[in-house]
């Protein structure tokens, strides 16, 4: 019996070694977590400042770094409370992963994708096509404000800004491009840049519009619409990066709580009484073995 405490049992040092082989693939599955954040941050979602996904990405990515790497000294050095406060961590990190992406495919799901305009590679979008909580995020001010500095700091509209017609025709725009660069396609100007015909769903738009560089369509609702076409985009892009790894987690997390289990259930079953009154199949084996490996020793 003291044998049985001094060295690990198979059973126990199996289960710790998944554990350990478990945390590593979390550890590997916080990079892709971190570098959606990092993407959101300074990629091309950057251009509209949208840190509604972007925060709470990296605060997970660097959580599930840390937790996988708490998991993995637990493992390696056999500490059973800091396995149990892995595995309760990397409940929270499931339900706040899945919250995050329950939020994103209901904001993003319905609406959105804008219209083909006749005759013309690229696509226009409206406001109203997207969901009520985008729209209200728009459409306060100091949200907007941040949004239109980083779309200005972004510099899409001086790439443009020297296109003649024909590269209208011939050439495709960004959904900020489209919106906040050029008003609306359907709106006319005469040679004084006043409005001759303006279809009432661009009517307030085809006023808002000034040739000004630092004018434009800033304060359009095209522009506005612009800006959640190119979130909607890139909230779609990480849904499925988030679904992928949520289901990477939830195998992780399973298979780390049977490991566990097991690891509870092979100390108890051979070290209480139960190994005496109903012992397992394989407990005269782990004892022939154990005297064996202490006389090599």
């Amino acid at each position: 019996m003291h044998s049985q405490h001094l060295y690990p049992l198979p059973h126990r040092r199996l289960s710790n070694t998944m554990i350990g082989y478990l945390n590593l693939v979390t550890l590997v599955a916080s990079i892709p977590i971190i570098g959606a954040g990092l993407w959101l941050a300074h990629g091309s979602a950057a251009v509209t400042c949208e840190s509604a996904l972007q925060t709470p990405l990296l605060a997970i990515g660097f959580i599930v770094l840390l937790i996988s790497l708490a998991g993995f000294i637990g493992a390696c050095y056999h500490v059973t409370w800091a396995l149990w406060l892995y595995l309760l961590a990397m409940l929270l990190l499931v339900l706040a992963l899945l919250g995050i992406t329950v939020f994103g495919l209901a904001v993003t799901a319905g609406g959105g994708g804008g219209r083909q305009v006749p005759g013309r590679p690229y696509r226009e979008f409206r406001i109203t096509d997207y969901s009520a909580w985008l729209q209200r995020h728009v459409e306060v001010d100091r949200y907007w404000r941040a949004a239109l500095a980083c779309v200005v700091g972004s510099r899409a509209c001086p790439r443009i800004a020297a296109w003649t017609p024909l590269d209208y025709l011939q050439h495709n725009l960004t959904p900020i491009q489209s919106g906040c660069c050029k008003p609306p396609t359907s709106c006319t100007y005469n040679e004084q840049g006043i409005p001759i015909a303006a279809p009432a769903q661009d009517e307030e738009d085809c006023y808002r519009w000034n040739n000004a560089p630092s004018v434009l369509c800033y304060q359009c609702d095209s522009c506005k619409a612009g800006v959640l076409e190119q979130v909607r985009r890139d909230w779609h892009t990480i849904t499925i990066l988030n679904v992928i790894v949520l289901v990477l987690l939830i195998a992780i997390y399973s298979c780390g709580c049977c490991a566990f289990r097991n690891a509870r259930r092979a100390d108890y079953t051979y070290g209480g009484m139960s190994s005496k009154t109903n012992p397992r199949w394989d407990y005269f084996w782990s004892r022939w073995w154990n005297g064996h490996r202490e006389q090599l020793y």
